[in-house]
């Protein structure tokens, strides 16, 4: 074997995430490029088609992420390589697997018997000069164990029992430090462990055991385990309720770890199989089941994570309730209900509070009020928060209606976050003269109104559409929700007139400072009339501009393209598309370029991307924004389903079909808003006719479903729910 002096270890990083991807060699350049550049994800995703192969954000975050694993395990292989030859135990063979790891943690299982280790009792025994004589073992040559253990006798080693028991503790180690061997145990576990559980002594009648007593005589596959109950075994195990543990054939794990040192019968082969035992329960086992169930969190959380990430895409990205005015309604008992009336852009127009449900019971009094701001004002919608007195407040407002014959509607809102918002120093910067719950009551009319832009404001783990949260790696769920956030803001586009800081801090380019100094230059200056005028916001320099400007609308400006995703580094090229259909800015203003996109076909796609000089995937984007200037992007979905009447629990019977609304969507379901307060459960196995992998696979948050009701409890106020389609 070749001893090395200096280390060499290659991994092409960039071959391997064009195989992982499935990009061309030059695509997956150009994003490795563009991403060291400091360019943003939005912006790659929608102005650099052209060199990326028109990957999407998500797919861009991802191999982003990837990107930075890749370099992370290259940096640390070329640690672990240093500190081997450094050591002047380098061979080839190492070298050779230190480059063919494909995880830190093989990485890692390399190094082991090279790294520093604290005090052990292998440590121990080498110290008091035991090496040899486990080597001696280990060579499988020796025919009197004890005759050879007498050489070894000192000070420190007294008897052949003594230094018997320490070379296989030595041995022990060696077992437990060989990396090929703790990839096949982990392995091993991961195919055939069964992970089980059981209530931690005392506690099984302990207050708060009964969550957990679905786990109380528990076992399943670690192959086949979801990940909600992984999550639910670490939370019962973290809070003191349930013993965790993974088993697998403990003789079949014992012959993995003694194989790569058996090569003969006899004395020495025996004691090897001892040590090979005492190897893997007193070192192995607990720290592959340790591994395992590290790995096994890592995947759940993964996954929760993403359900997370979906759930909160699709509840930021519900369709808008634009331009009428509406009556926020946060509802309470003692202190009764808190009424504000906004007006089509947000803006508070008037407030009060009533006090129609116990312990007041003042109902002729909130009528007199409540009719008076609808009247006022023409409220055209009110949004009902689903908090405490919210089934009463809702069948106040139901009645009001009908007494009134009022074309208004209304909508059960989610307050999840309202308090959290209200509390924050963002609301009383906005409402420093509004007490706590009539904020509450503002921020419960906008979320109606514009669902991103008022609940961009709040953090998105106190929305309440993730599962397990608290458990979760928090730091890397507030890294995939804050690219959710971006990416929603992004893709629908800000109004750079209107925008708050909370809303203008998510667009490519921009942080909180910046986001300040644009609407602190708004408050000086006026309205923005042109993209051009960001170059004067206060640090927003030309890198700045380049990757915000296309996510910024201006409407009613000089420029109709200011209020489109075209990029102003395309408006030249615009036009010249323009020119090319015989149309021109003022037509795409009066929206008078219906068949742009046919006479540019006609014309000769390939012909007018050369005329141009533009992609191909640039100059449909262009041609579509162009034909709608100002779209939204979330008014292609459908429109949330307002009421103008009331059920209560005890209305509902199995078999009655309704139309509800998509709360959450989870592991083993999703919970329906059916308009009763209480929300029903469409279990997994509900959900369609056909197999259904994963619940987020066919349903999104906000999303509007017909359901049919399969069973009503009233006393424990729980609904199932069916999608099935009768047979």
């Amino acid at each position: 074997m070749v001893k090395h002096e200096t280390k060499e270890v290659t991994m092409n990083i960039q071959e391997k995430i064009a195989s992982e991807f499935s990009l061309t060699d030059k695509h997956t350049e150009n994003i490795i490029s563009l991403l060291d550049e400091g360019n943003t994800i939005p912006f790659i995703a929608r102005y650099r088609k052209e060199m990326t192969g028109n990957i999407n954000d998500q797919v861009l975050r991802d191999l982003s992420d990837r990107l930075n694993y890749l370099r992370n395990l290259q940096k640390r292989k070329e640690e672990i390589a240093a500190s081997i030859t450094e050591q002047g135990k380098m061979t080839d063979e190492i070298l050779s697997a230190i480059e063919q790891a494909a995880t830190m943690t093989e990485a890692e299982d390399i190094y082991l018997p090279f790294k520093k280790k604290k005090k052990t009792r292998a440590g121990a025994a080498i110290e008091k000069g035991l090496q040899p004589l486990a080597d001696s073992i280990l060579a499988q040559k020796l025919t009197d164990l004890n005759a050879e253990a007498k050489k070894y006798l000192t000070q420190e080693v007294k008897t052949e029992k003594e230094a018997l028991q320490g070379a296989m503790d030595i041995i022990a180690e060696i077992c437990s430090d060989n990396a090929v061997t703790r990839k096949k145990l982990r392995n091993l576990f991961l195919r055939n462990g069964v992970i089980s559980s059981s209530y931690a002594r005392g506690k099984k009648d302990a207050e708060g055991a009964e969550v957990y007593e679905t786990y109380a005589e528990y076992s399943e596959s670690v192959a086949t385990i979801k990940e909600h109950r992984v999550l639910a075994l670490n939370r019962g195990e973290n809070e003191g309720f349930l013993k965790v543990k993974i088993e697998v054939n403990e003789k079949l794990a014992v012959s993995i770890v003694s194989l790569p040192f058996l090569h003969s019968e006899g004395v020495c082969a025996d004691f090897i199989k001892k040590a090979a035992e005492d190897s893997y329960s007193r070192l192995l086992q607990p720290s592959i089941e340790r591994e395992v169930r590290s790995l096994l969190t890592e995947k759940a959380n993964e996954a929760s994570i993403h359900t997370f990430e979906e759930n909160l895409r699709s509840l930021l990205l519900q369709p808008p309730v634009k331009n009428k005015v509406t009556l926020g309604w946060d509802p309470g008992y003692r202190t009764g209900c808190k009424i504000c009336v906004v007006d089509g852009t947000g803006k508070v127009l008037d407030k009060t509070v009533v006090y129609p449900v116990p312990p007041h019971n003042r109902v002729e009094e909130a009528k007199a009020k409540i009719k008076k701001l609808m009247l006022e004002y023409g409220v055209e919608l009110i949004a009902v928060g689903n908090g405490t007195a919210s089934k009463e407040s809702e069948i106040f407002v139901s009645d009001l209606l009908k007494e009134m014959n009022s074309p208004a509607e209304y909508m059960m809102v989610s307050e999840a976050g309202a308090s959290v918002y209200s509390a924050s120093e963002l609301a009383c910067e906005e409402f420093p003269d509004y007490d706590v719950t009539e904020r509450s009551a503002v921020s419960i009319a906008r979320r109606l109104q514009d669902p991103l832009a008022e609940l961009i404001k709040i953090n998105p783990k106190s929305i309440g559409v993730g599962q397990y949260q608290h458990d979760m790696d928090q730091k890397k769920l507030d890294e995939a929700l804050d690219g959710v956030l971006e990416s929603c803001v992004n893709s629908v586009g800000v109004d750079l007139n209107t925008a708050s800081v909370s809303l203008l801090k998510y667009v490519a380019g921009l942080n909180s400072a910046i986001a300040k100094n644009i609407v602190a230059y708004r408050e000086q200056n006026g309205r923005f009339i042109s993209r051009r005028q960001l170059l004067k916001v206060s640090k927003l320099g030309e890198k700045a501009f380049t990757q915000c400007a296309g996510f910024l609308r201006i409407e009613g400006g000089e420029n109709i393209l200011d209020n489109t995703a075209v990029h102003p580094e395309s408006y030249e090229k615009a036009r010249k598309l323009l020119t090319l259909a015989g149309y021109t800015e003022k037509d795409v203003e009066q929206r008078r370029i219906g068949d742009f996109a046919e006479k540019i076909k006609s014309f000769g796609f390939d012909r007018a991307e050369k005329e141009c000089e533009l992609d191909k995937a640039t100059m449909l984007d262009i041609i579509e924004e162009l034909k709608k200037p100002g779209r939204d992007i979330r008014e292609l979905t459908k429109k949330p389903k307002l009421r103008r009447d009331v059920l209560s629990l005890e209305d509902l019977k199995p078999g009655m079909e309704i139309t509800g609304t998509v709360r959450n969507v989870v592991d083993f379901g999703a919970f329906v808003d059916i308009g009763v307060h209480q929300d029903g459960l469409l279990h997994i196995s509900q959900i369609a006719n056909k197999f259904v992998k994963k619940a987020s696979d066919a349903l999104k948050v906000g999303q509007i479903v017909d359901v049919r009701v399969l069973e009503v409890d009233v006393r424990k106020k729980r609904i199932a729910l069916t999608m099935k389609k009768k047979a």
